[in-house]
């Protein structure tokens, strides 16, 4: 299975909402990030993309690093994602959809199962924001264990 690099970010409100985006030519949302360009580390690269897509400008020395989770991908089929994760707070007013995104949605808990998400938000990022989430997900797998 193909491997494609990542930076994705969870950006949070300060209010519980976790920031997602939707691709133009896409159906499923996703934390805001992108590719590396050759000669860029993975806070680099986020940083590029974050403005690219939402014109927003980040330091990296605000990214709050959280690891590298590896995923199906959702819009190229047969691949995996591997993930570099950063997260921090910004007011929801700093961004706006720029570039090739076609929509953006600042959502809570609630918004799991009412829109398409894609399998590194709903499997890994958005559990690490709602640690509430995490649990509910480990009982779900619980039971399907059980069954």
């Amino acid at each position: 299975m193909p491997d494609i690099h990542v930076s994705a970010a969870v950006i949070d409100d300060g209010d519980g909402r976790i920031l997602v985006v939707r691709k133009q030519g896409t159906t499923a949302f996703m934390q805001p990030g992108g590719k590396p360009e050759p000669g860029e580390n993975p806070a680099q690269t986020l940083a590029r993309e974050l403005h690219e897509e939402l014109g927003l400008h980040v330091a990296e020395t605000v990214m709050r690093p959280l690891g590298r989770f590896v995923s199906a991908a959702a819009n190229e089929p047969g691949h995996r994602v591997i993930a570099d994760a950063f997260s921090f707070t910004i007011d929801a007013d700093a961004v706006s959809v720029q570039a090739e995104l076609a929509e953006l949605r600042w959502i809570t808990p609630d918004a799991i199962g009412t829109i398409e998400l894609a399998p590194l938000s709903l499997e890994h990022l958005l559990p690490i924001a709602w640690p509430a989430l995490r649990q509910t997900q480990g009982s779900a797998q619980e039971r399907r264990r059980d069954s």
